[in-house]
């Protein structure tokens, strides 16, 4: 009854939701299930959540010609995103793999630059040598001397943040026209798309779709309901309602967690050069991070 008066409260929400995120690299290592596997899990419990929720409440899904393309478009680039984030977690660690991911914000700031024609601020400019330095302090100057799975781990993770950045201009091509304020529906229909995508792949790989374990049910069942579909959904019910810096240091608080979660569970050892990068690039990504973009997405 408490949780229920508390997620009334949109900056609960919007806090929360990014925990529930954060947790998402920590199912993907625990799941005892190869990496295309769970993200075909994730997106599918994911999905079906979203569409029972959407007409358990009445609610109608339907979108014009153009939605349905972008949609489509989006759900071929999140498709991409989970592939490569996935491998990446597995190779460099939950922490910095989301770390990766999250310089979405920069490649999304070049798509504004280059397809939209915008000018970016002084903060923006300066936020991207920032992430560039506090990125080298956290996996070294010296590349040839990192181990060859590392090295693919964070090329990976750079590849994840392209991909995302592809997910949300389409996710923002298709709501151009949209009547609704939170974008439910395209996340579900997106989600079981992308579960198509990612099954066909795992199974062109060889990959078995077979959940081992009643455990690893749970755990894939959790990433899918809670951090795609709940984490999701808290967030874009808040974002167009709070003011810019809590969607700043929500923006902040899930790479940041993923990162301490990575270090309690999984026994990450960090040295202060490397805290200190961290940290860098959190402060990097803050100041990269543009209101308007996300809110055109998903508010």
């Amino acid at each position: 009854m408490r949780l229920m008066i508390l997620l009334k409260n949109i900056h609960f929400r919007l806090f929360f939701g990014a925990v529930m995120i954060s947790f998402s690299p920590v199912f993907v290592n625990i799941a005892n299930v190869a990496p295309t596997t769970s993200g075909f899990y994730r997106v599918l419990f994911g999905g079906i959540a979203l569409t029972f929720f959407i007409f358990l409440s009445g609610k109608k899904i339907s979108f014009n010609q153009s939605a349905w393309i972008a949609i489509f478009c989006s759900a071929i680039f999140f498709s991409f995103d989970l592939w490569f984030w996935h491998r990446s977690i597995l190779y460099v660690g939950p922490g910095l793999a989301t770390l990766l991911a999250n310089m979405q914000v920069f490649f999304m700031m070049a798509a504004g630059v280059l397809l939209f024609k915008q000018k970016p601020s002084v903060r923006q400019i300066i936020s991207v040598p920032l992430a560039i330095i506090g990125l080298f302090m956290v996996v070294g100057i010296d590349w040839s001397n990192l181990p060859q799975n590392y090295q693919l781990g964070i090329v990976f993770g750079i590849l994840t943040a392209i991909s995302y950045s592809g997910y949300m201009l389409c996710m923002r091509q298709a709501r151009i026209n949209s009547t609704y304020s939170i974008p439910m529906r395209e996340i579900a229909i997106m989600s079981l798309f992308v579960s198509i995508f990612l099954g066909s792949t795992a199974i062109f790989e060889g990959k078995s779709l077979l959940i081992p374990t009643v455990i690893d049910f749970s755990w894939l069942l959790a990433y899918g309901v809670l951090s795609h579909a709940v984490g999701l959904v808290l967030i874009a019910s808040s974002l167009a309602r709070v003011p810019t810096t809590e969607v700043g240091l929500a923006l902040l608080l899930q790479p940041s967690l993923s990162f301490l979660w990575d270090i309690l569970f999984f026994n990450r050892s960090t040295s202060l050069v490397e805290a200190l990068g961290v940290l860098i690039v959190l402060f990097a990504i803050f100041l990269g991070f543009k209101r308007n973009s996300q809110q055109k997405l998903l508010g």
